[in-house]
């Protein structure tokens, strides 16, 4: 009992001891607006930046082809370099966070990648353009697995598949944004600077922005929980002080052992593995800008066609995971894996009539909108109804960060070869040709060449990646309930 006073005591003092601006910030952390934390607010429109940041690049792919002479191959190594390392970089997302607030964590990944979008926007070479995109590679690799986490952390086990829809529609909306700013500004000047590099300068500064706010408002889930155990078993002061020493001094040891713990989860392995083939045609996609140019499209009519495929995928993922939360209440173990693998297949008849069937020229402009939107309803589901939740249920709170990283770590760095190997077959298999290109017309004939490419690097990983998910309905269980027992054990010992 004496200890809960003094810790109450504690506490009272503290707060009328603090700065008027410290219990400013302290009052607005623990807002909501509409129902809705302040922080997880902050946390979706951290999702909205890294979003219309990832879409930057590809959306002005035309430009910067101009501007530094460059063809689909090198363009697709730019996208190469950025996943790359992006997949390299992840696990040091799970080393951070195992030891630090993810609200510092995530502030500084923003500024990295704020830093980098502003480079490339003044970049005047090729080769520093393609530094820059491993630099914000490395910003994103920190951002992204802390971004999961703390949604899995924030959303309990029946509305989870909710929860990671509504992450990715939020910030499917950021790439609609910058996807359709950096079109629409592409083939501009403002103040005599091309309108491109105007666009990466402008998200630079709106990135920065959002990481500020995130820093000053945004609580991790996890201090809450700390807040609320040592006050239930009477910690005073100085035992929580040197708990947290004591996790200091050991991050290296600690980082390790929840590293061989993520690894040697089966249901990792084979959602990494289908993971590694189904990412590759979402990365092919960054090209299709390029060939709806190429097809003749003006600006406007790519960034809104572009548009209505964002949306179908932002509107899909929400679905997805809302409706994998209903089927997984009556087939808790199968559920997500047959939502999973449903929005795989659908990839395939999609990609085969985009790419092969509907003819390609600017007549054939509202049946590209009407099956590019439903093609993102359907094939935009397996993050949000499966990956993310399911990744939540097979580890230990603690260790969730550390699995969506890893997770990143190996599928990044295997997807970012599918962009370089799209301009390698539209070059040296289907004859693609970026000199014979007109600026303004386009050119069937390289766009032609172009969706080949794309073709083989769509239509059979969607097939394998729906494949690859049928182990799932053996191991998943075991897994989960592997991780519920040790869950228990660890809160007995706490």
């Amino acid at each position: 009992m004496g200890s809960r006073n003094k810790l109450r005591f504690d506490s009272r003092a503290d707060s009328t001891s603090k700065p008027l601006v410290s219990r400013y910030l302290e009052t607005m952390k623990t807002r909501k607006i509409l129902g809705v934390s302040l922080s997880l607010i902050l946390i979706n429109l951290a999702a909205i930046m890294e979003r219309a940041d990832e879409n930057l690049l590809p959306s002005v792919y035309k430009e910067v082809s101009e501007a530094f002479n460059a063809g689909p191959s090198d363009l697709g190594y730019l996208t190469f370099i950025r996943n790359f390392v992006q997949g390299l970089s992840s696990p040091l997302a799970g080393v951070l966070v195992i030891n630090y607030d993810r609200p510092a964590v995530l502030t500084i990944g923003i500024f990295c990648w704020a830093l980098s979008t502003a480079a490339v926007g003044a970049s005047q070479y090729f080769l520093q353009v393609a530094m820059w995109r491993a630099v914000n590679g490395f910003g994103l690799a920190i951002v992204i697995p802390a971004l999961q986490s703390f949604i899995a952390d924030s959303y309990k086990d029946g509305v989870r598949g909710a929860g990671f829809g509504l992450l990715s529609l939020v910030g499917t909306v950021g790439g609609i944004g910058g996807g359709v700013l950096a079109t629409l500004m592409g083939g501009q000047q403002f103040w005599g600077i091309p309108g491109w590099r105007c666009a990466f300068l402008m998200m630079a500064t709106l990135s920065v922005l959002i990481g500020f706010l995130v820093f000053l408002f945004v609580i991790d889930p996890r201090k809450l929980t700390s807040v609320s155990h040592s006050t239930s078993e009477n910690f005073d002061r100085d035992e929580l002080v040197e708990k947290v020493n004591t996790s200091v001094s050991s991050v290296w040891r600690e980082s390790w052992m929840a590293t061989k713990a993520v690894i040697k989860v089966p249901t990792f392995q084979i959602i990494v593995l289908q993971g590694i083939v189904g990412s590759l045609p979402w990365t092919a996609m960054v090209f299709f800008t390029m060939w709806f140019e190429l097809i003749g499209f003006d600006h406007n009519s790519t960034a809104a066609l572009l548009s209505l495929f964002a949306i179908g995928c932002a509107v899909g993922s929400f679905l997805g995971g809302v409706v994998a939360d209903r089927i997984s209440q009556t087939y808790p173990h199968s559920g997500r894996i047959m939502c999973a693998q449903f929005s795989a297949f659908m990839g395939i008849p999609f990609s085969w009539f985009l790419l092969k069937v509907i003819p390609q020229s600017v007549s054939s402009y509202y049946t590209f909108a009407v099956t590019l939107m439903l093609m993102g309803l359907t094939i935009s589901w397996n993050a949000t109804a499966a990956n993310g939740p399911m990744f939540a249920e097979v580890v230990p709170a603690k260790h969730r960060t550390m699995i969506y990283a890893f997770d990143r770590a190996f599928e990044g760095s295997f997807s970012s070869f599918a962009a370089p190997l799209v301009g390698i077959l539209s070059e040296k298999m289907f004859g693609y040709d970026s000199k014979s290109i007109d600026p303004v017309k386009g050119s069937p004939r390289e766009a032609l060449a172009l969706s080949r490419g794309l073709l083989s690097m769509m239509a059979v990983p969607f097939g394998l990646c729906c494949l690859f998910y049928t182990p799932l309905y053996k191991i998943f269980k075991r897994d989960r309930e592997n991780a519920r027992l040790a869950s228990l054990k660890e809160e007995e010992m706490f």
